[in-house]
């Protein structure tokens, strides 16, 4: 592998080089920064390297970021200026940005194997819901959890994560669809980021079912996920607003509405849609900039064109296909044609996809996708810290957030070709080393 031209051209004073709080040297490196040569998208591939690789090298951090990357040969004179606990050898294994799950419902209460079940015996999704089941069974078990059993329940989820390289994550609510559940599910959500000191982005997902008490009344349901909306964003609960923009759950035209309050609020705001049918969520999300379109098995090409020119991200997620044995593909060569950058991630949830690993999720991606491991990769970092609005993350660059990830394996490509064996090493948030706990 060549290395890309500036990649030997980062030589700093001496002042500079003994003036970092941590160094890790003998690494390989999947930096997934265009400053050294990713580009999946590039318009020349032939120039791009896979990964955004880099052998033999060595990256310098200081207050919490990236502050240099390097070759080894470039560190090895200014080392004896470091305590042996400022230097991480990490012989020759290789260093991604610490994962990112950007799509995920993780707190909640309840369990439904019983619909896994049924659904086996060939009941449908549509069926289920219409018999009691589906989000609004979790919707009474999350409303009747203490803020301290769901958290507990929770916990153990988000735990199984991070002990697969997950330094960031995206946890939503929408299983309360009251005021008082859906501020208990991202005060849940903010404590679980504040106890294990990982960043938690919060998405308020009120408009993702029609509570039983409202039955008949979508409108005024959604009327009342407009009120709410402001209180909770208020109480610093709210970073994104989503929406189930599908034929079992609200339309486009309600959707807009609470979209509008979005706007109003200066929040970003992203969706599900395109899972079931097409009734054209994804152009509504592209006409407010959305950071992300989700699921997306029925987007239609005109709608991709649209997120292309709004720049939003398509979030490709497997598990939900897998569990609900789907058929029909997300249109993902119509998605690398129009260049819409592809994340990918677990959807956890306790109905469609009780998946709880990162690592399973990219080898789904590739299987049943057809997704390259390069693509699943770089949909579980860069642009899944862009479906996030998360600017300093998802990459191996100078400037950015040192969160990394450690993996005992020969090539990237390994993350996503196995199953069920787990190489991480270590990880580090924000410039500090963690166990994987």
């Amino acid at each position: 592998m060549n290395a890309p031209e500036n990649f030997n051209e980062q030589t700093l004073d001496e002042s500079t080089m003994t003036s970092f709080d941590h160094i890790i040297i003998n690494a390989n490196i999947a930096t997934f920064s265009e400053q050294h040569s990713f580009g999946i998208y590039a318009d020349n591939q032939a120039n791009s390297i896979p990964y955004g690789q880099l052998e033999n090298a060595a990256i310098g951090i200081k207050n919490g970021n990236i502050a240099w990357i390097g070759t080894q040969g470039q560190v090895t004179a200014y080392l004896p200026k470091y305590q042996d606990s400022q230097i991480t050898d990490v012989d020759g294994k290789w260093i991604t940005p610490g994962l990112i799950d950007c799509h995920t419902h993780i707190v909640y209460g309840g369990n439904r194997s019983n619909e896994f079940e049924a659904r086996l015996q060939g009941a449908s999704y549509q069926d289920i819901a219409a018999q009691g089941g589906g989000i609004v069974a979790t919707v009474s078990a999350t409303r009747a959890a203490s803020i301290e059993s769901l958290f507990a329940q929770s916990e153990k989820r988000l735990i199984a994560l991070m002990k697969e390289g997950v330094t960031s994550i995206e946890i939503k609510s929408g299983y309360g669809l009251d005021l008082d559940t859906e501020r208990k599910m991202l005060t849940v959500a903010r404590q679980l980021g504040e106890k294990y000191d990982i960043h938690v982005s919060t998405t308020y997902l009120a408009a993702h079912a029609l509570p039983p008490e409202y039955k008949n009344r979508a409108d005024d349901y959604i009327e009342q996920v407009c009120e709410w909306l402001p209180i909770l964003h208020s109480e610093g609960l709210v970073d994104a607003v989503d929406g189930f923009c599908e034929n079992i759950a609200f339309s486009s035209d309600q959707i807009r509405r609470v979209f509008e309050v979005a706007r109003s609020l200066d929040v970003p705001v992203k969706l599900h849609s395109e899972q079931l049918s097409d009734i054209g969520g994804s152009a509504l999300v592209a006409e407010y900039k959305g950071l992300s379109s989700d699921h997306l098995e029925h987007l239609s090409e005109e709608d991709i064109k649209k997120m292309a020119a709004s720049n939003t991200v398509a979030v490709i997620l497997p598990g939900a296909f897998y569990t609900l044995r789907d058929t029909k593909l997300p249109p993902i060569e119509a998605l690398r044609k129009h260049q819409v950058p592809m994340a990918i991630s677990t959807d956890c949830n306790p109905g469609t996809s009780p998946l709880t690993s990162l690592l399973l999720t990219m080898n789904m991606g590739c299987t049943l996708f057809y997704l390259t491991p390069e693509e699943v990769l770089a949909g579980s970092t860069v642009y899944a810290a862009q479906a996030l609005g998360l600017p300093n993350k998802g990459r191996i660059e100078v400037g950015y957030d040192a969160d990394l990830a450690l993996w005992d394996i020969a090539r990237p490509a390994d993350l996503a070709y196995q199953m069920g064996l787990n190489p991480i090493q270590g990880i580090m948030v924000q410039g500090q080393w963690r166990d994987t706990i």
